[in-house]
């Protein structure tokens, strides 16, 4: 079965609890957190690869907690055609997704690394790196 990514958005009222050791202990689900972000309010956005036979059941115990989830069906793709390899995009990539590759000095893009954080949309001038649904 392959992971699913998901967003998960919650408030200060679940920061604070042990949902993810939950998913894992009670559901037997592998989870690897792609990214996370708690503000000083204590509300937060999770992405996740989760992955196990009860991920449904799992999902269904986050939403029973008021978190959002969603699933993750953007996909960031790299527009070789447009993209002149200036890095631009490598310093700001926070999952690695984006790399320089040596000797050749190309930006190069892995797709299963990228964590759909739209930070390199933001930061190619050439507008190498595009969004899809």
């Amino acid at each position: 079965m392959a992971p699913q990514k998901v967003v998960l958005r919650f408030d200060a009222q679940i920061s604070d609890q042990p949902v993810i050791y939950k998913l894992v202990k009670d559901y037997d689900l592998v989870i690897n957190i792609l990214k996370a972000n708690v503000n000083p309010q204590k509300e937060g956005t999770m992405v996740l690869d989760i992955n196990g036979e009860k991920a449904e059941q799992g999902i269904d115990y986050l939403r029973s907690l008021g978190v959002k989830v969603k699933s993750l069906t953007e996909q960031i793709m790299q527009n070789e055609n447009k993209c002149v390899s200036c890095g631009a995009c490598t310093d700001i990539c926070p999952s690695g997704a984006l790399y320089i590759e040596r000797p050749d000095m190309i930006v190069r893009f892995d797709s299963d690394r990228c964590v759909v954080c739209h930070l390199c949309v933001k930061a190619c001038p050439m507008r190498a790196m595009e969004v899809c649904f």
